[in-house]
């Protein structure tokens, strides 16, 4: 992984990531796409990690795919191909490992947040952004369709209407204008400080019961009633009893701060 693209640093469970190519507005070229790919494969396994924050160095979270680097590396024919598994591209894989990491992730975000860097910030389980942050379905302007996971991202956040409009248009949005359409969970100057405190707060509760939730919502949310209550019984039945469950009751009646065990 190249540390000149993607930092991460652990601390008291969680982990924080930040794209780290600022002369360029942490513009995706394929030396970043590979490090934010195998920071992604880092961090569904690494143990002790309770929750993510991701945020981008200097003025911008991400303005989007740098099409001259790209073009100067042999262009983007390979990297569309389909492959076997699951996500099935190359591209795909920056944004959509977001939510195949079995923590929260919350991005923090300013700036420009354009095209593929908006669709890494979709990804994320929780966003917070500057009033005056700049977000937009970039693709439309270089005659292409976003295909980085938005199927799976935009689409659970808005209305096909919204979502169809800002792809057609490839309009740049605001901040404010992102959290009353509903692609930003909350507004704040300082974003990064936010996330830092809520991921805080996430990795204080039990991991176990963290992880079921997100299993719960990211694979349950447009399931079948049989399917998704079936999903709810299941994840909760492997719950009950355990020793992080208990530690979790026992501390709470107590009024006790709690001592988990993560998984390994």
């Amino acid at each position: 992984m190249s540390e000149e693209r993607v930092s991460v640093s652990i601390e008291e469970h969680v982990a924080v990531v930040a794209l780290t190519r600022p002369d360029k507005h942490n513009a995706l070229d394929l030396a970043m796409l590979d490090a934010i790919i195998a920071t992604v494969e880092r961090l569904r396994a690494e143990a002790g990690v309770r929750a993510v924050v991701l945020h981008g160095a200097g003025k911008s979270f991400c303005s989007g795919l740098d099409f001259p680097a790209v073009a100067a590396a042999g262009g983007l024919e390979g990297f569309t191909a389909v492959l076997d598994e699951p996500p099935p591209n190359y591209f795909q894989r920056a944004a959509y490992g977001w939510i195949q990491v079995p923590v929260p992730v919350v991005a923090a975000i300013h700036g420009n947040c354009f095209g593929g860097g908006l669709q890494i910030a979709l990804a994320a389980d929780i966003r917070i952004a500057t009033r005056d942050a700049r977000l937009s379905v970039m693709e439309g302007r270089w005659g292409l369709i976003p295909d980085m996971s938005i199927t799976r991202t935009l689409t659970r956040l808005v209305g096909i209407d919204v979502a169809k409009e800002l792809t057609y248009t490839a309009r740049v949005i605001s901040g404010d204008d992102a959290y009353r359409l509903g692609m930003v969970t909350h507004l704040h100057e300082d974003p990064l400080e936010v996330a830092l405190t809520l991921a805080r707060e996430i990795a204080s509760k039990s991991p176990d019961a963290v992880r079921g939730a997100k299993q719960l919502f990211d694979e349950g949310w447009t399931g079948t009633p049989a399917e998704t209550l079936a999903l709810e019984a299941k994840l909760q039945g492997e719950l009950i009893g355990t020793a992080n469950q208990l530690t979790a009751v026992t501390a709470a009646l107590a009024k006790q701060e709690p001592e988990f065990t993560d998984p390994v």
